[in-house]
């Protein structure tokens, strides 16, 4: 984790920032920090917030945020699923996207004789303190940190950096261009309702070419378990004579 703590603190740190920024009182940004503790949903919300949007709005554009939270956990289940309700909901609040991609590079198959909770902890732990302790100064150094610092700037590489740590397959590659994509298209939309069209359009492309890759495997598997006839062998076999010869 150290290798990515640098972005992860940037990211934090414009995050405390922003939530000042917004409007919140410092009490309520430590609030938000220490308890949504998800810098995505938590810079989707904030212009929101700031700009009187309903709450089911407000809501609705952080649930879609945090979609992605939802394929992390079934996959971490198989790692995790023998652990009691009440400490699988404590592991939940660690996860993190880059927790999500180092952990199943270091273990590509469920061994819980292989210190994967212990793994999973210590990277979810130096991943908070890597994000609350820069979110905690931004918060309460938001009126002395100069804007022209170009902070959102800094937010913004944070953030292709996890994207492209991410983009591992060709489906997870065309869903980027295309959010990215609907996003642009869809910035006039108020009450920043393009994020919810980026990630529909990005899931809708996602499912498809999934099920498309799944359907090819399908054809060829059948292809490969079909018998083949013998009327058919005779027929390669007579298309491999040379002319003239009699079978």
């Amino acid at each position: 984790m150290a290798a990515v703590s640098l972005g992860i603190s940037a990211w934090g740190l414009v995050t405390g920032v922003a939530m000042v920024k917004s409007g919140l009182s410092v009490p309520l940004a430590l609030v938000m920090t220490f308890v949504v503790f998800a810098g995505s949903a938590q810079l989707a919300a904030l212009p929101l917030i700031a700009a009187g949007a309903p709450i089911w709005v407000v809501w609705a554009t952080a649930f879609c945020v945090n979609l992605r939270f939802v394929i992390f956990s079934a996959q971490w289940r198989p790692y995790f699923m023998h652990l009691p309700l009440s400490k699988r909901l404590a592991l939940s609040y660690l996860a993190g996207d880059l927790n999500y991609v180092l952990f199943m590079k270091r273990f590509d198959e469920p061994r819980h004789d292989q210190g994967q909770i212990e793994y999973f902890l210590g990277g979810g732990v130096f991943n908070w303190w890597a994000w609350q302790i820069p979110s905690v100064l931004g918060i309460l150094l938001a009126d002395v940190v100069p804007t022209q610092w170009g902070l959102g700037f800094a937010g913004v590489l944070a953030l292709l950096g996890l994207v492209c740590a991410l983009l591992s397959d060709k489906a997870t590659l065309v869903a980027a261009v295309v959010a990215g994509c609907a996003a642009i298209a869809a910035f006039a939309l108020p009450f920043k309702l393009h994020i919810v069209v980026a990630i529909a359009a990005a899931v809708s492309v996602g499912l498809m070419m999934d099920g498309g890759d799944d359907a090819s495997r399908k054809m060829r598997r059948w292809l490969a378990r079909r018998p083949v006839s013998k009327a058919a062998v005779n027929g390669r076999e007579s298309s491999k004579r040379p002319e003239g010869t009699v079978p």
